[in-house]
């Protein structure tokens, strides 16, 4: 046999599961024998010699292929797995969705680039077929040979063509289902078309959508870079690299004990699949207004509560690409950290303009942003409501973010100056909130 690296993994592989097999057949001999004499003793290791030898014939490599092949029609590669809606639905289709959009800004199976994909079974007893199936040999697999219709692995273990188009029949049925069909335990909609006339819509899940979201929770929590960033943050030091975590995460198990039941990625992930929150902010109420201050924007503030998060991760952006091209790529996520700034700044504001009319009377804040934070003093105070109208506060409340922020992502080594100020405080959607908020305060005073 001609040295192939696929052929030496499907050897090498079948070898193997022989070899754990033996290891419990032995042990479990050693335990039945322990206990006999005479007579009895060499019947009985007469008979466990002749199970033993059937066992090595089982496995001898053509014909754990042979059956392998056989069995692979209960096999499915997919991306999408019924089996996650239910783990009875036994008879219902799985579904290979490989067409992609990667520039939809709508995330999907579709969207994922390099999707994992997923094999479907029917029966966990052929988990050990999709593995062989599946499993990444040097950046190659036998599924991925099949499906470029490159037979060269198995040729080498054939014993002549015959056998060959044998095992290539059997194993292409993971890529055909003939008989698509939904389950009476799978989640089924219909939707009207006409009078007469349905769509049977099934949602199902996406096994390879979750494999990339396990991923990538797994290497931001457990990785050794990971573990190198949550060392230096309990060290108080810097690291180039920004800290990525999930709050509120939730583990949805699914398979129970038994996660090989339901395919062979939910298996290699032990079952667990991650959820995001997806619960609607929870509203923090803004108890007292800012009166004791000469500005909203200073260390410790209410705006410095609620931007806390944002300006860590914008501050570790920042540091890690210091020494990098400014590209495309760079600025679109420096856009993005300071529109959510920009975003949570706001949130701040509005519950302060709605507190009652006239805080600002008796408070020290600077004139600029008496007017813009307690709009509804206007309504009893003539001369106040003229000033804000003229709205020449609004480019002095620009120039105080701007400030605020540079001063906020101030490091040693990262040097921020007036280019950096006038670039925050004329940002687009900085404009943008205060024109749409004061359009909306208008209407209240009207």
């Amino acid at each position: 046999m001609e040295k192939h690296a696929l052929t030496d993994f499907i050897v090498n592989y079948v070898e193997k599961r022989l070899q754990a097999k033996l290891i419990t057949f032995d042990k479990e001999a050693d335990k039945a024998l322990s206990t006999l004499k005479g007579e009895t003793l060499a019947l009985a290791e007469s008979e466990l010699l002749k199970k033993r030898r059937e066992l090595e014939q089982l496995y001898e490599i053509r014909t754990w292929l042979t059956d392998a092949a056989k069995q692979s029609y209960q096999i499915k590669q997919a991306t999408h797995i019924l089996k996650f809606t239910h783990s009875s639905a036994k008879g219902g289709s799985s579904v290979l969705n490989d067409y992609k959009d990667v520039s939809s800004q709508f995330l999907s199976t579709a969207s994922l680039i390099n999707p994992v994909m997923d094999t479907a079974i029917s029966d966990a007893k052929v988990l050990g077929i999709a593995a062989l199936l599946t499993e990444v040999h040097q950046d190659d697999s036998l599924i991925a040979a099949l499906k470029r219709r490159d037979y060269s692995a198995l040729e080498k273990i054939a014993e002549g063509p015959e056998q060959l188009e044998q095992w290539v029949t059997g194993f292409q049925k993971i890529f055909i289902d003939p008989h698509i069909s939904s389950h009476k335990f799978a989640k089924q909609i219909f939707f009207p078309i006409s009078t007469e006339k349905y769509h049977l819509i099934s949602p199902l899940y996406s096994s390879s959508l979750a494999q990339a979201l396990y991923q990538r929770i797994t290497h931001a929590r457990f990785s050794e870079e990971a573990k190198a960033i949550k060392l230096a943050q309990k060290e108080n030091r810097q690291h180039e690299k920004a800290s990525v975590f999930f709050p509120n995460l939730a583990v949805q198990n699914i398979g129970g004990t038994k996660p090989q039941n339901i395919s062979a990625l939910n298996s290699a992930r032990s079952g667990r699949s991650y959820l995001l929150s997806c619960a609607a902010p929870q509203w923090k109420t803004v108890e007292k207004p800012p009166q004791k201050t000469m500005s909203i924007f200073h260390e410790r503030s209410e705006v410095d509560f609620y931007t806390r998060a944002t300006m860590v991760a914008m501050h570790h952006f920042l540091l890690s690409v210091r020494t990098l091209p400014n590209n495309r790529n760079i600025r679109r996520q420096r856009l993005n950290y300071l529109d959510q700034l920009i975003d949570q700044l706001f949130f701040y504001i509005s519950t302060v303009q709605n507190m009652r009319a006239g805080w600002s009377v008796d408070s020290t804040l600077s004139r600029a942003q008496q007017l813009w934070l307690d709009p509804h003093r206007g309504m009893n105070d003539a001369a106040f409501r003229n000033e804000r109208e003229a709205g020449d506060w609004q480019a002095e409340v620009a120039y105080d973010f701007g400030r605020w922020l540079n001063s906020r992502l101030k490091h040693e080594r990262l040097l921020f100056g007036e280019a950096e100020r006038r670039e925050w405080s004329t940002a687009t959607y900085f404009k943008r909130r205060l024109r749409n908020l004061e359009s909306l305060i208008k209407v209240e005073i009207a």
